[in-house]
């Protein structure tokens, strides 16, 4: 059992180490979030 649990801890931390690494699709391929991108809005001014 504690081969088993052993086995399962060791694959979960080479998986999530795997993830975190994988390139995303941002600019600097450091992995995470993708960065939000800035879009001019128009403002009316009335006056």
């Amino acid at each position: 059992m504690a081969e088993l649990l052993l086995c399962i801890g060791v694959l979960g931390v080479l998986g999530l180490a795997f993830w975190l690494t994988t390139d995303s699709d941002d600019d600097n391929g450091g992995g995470g979030l993708m960065q939000p991108a800035l879009v001019p809005v128009r403002v009316r001014r009335n006056g």
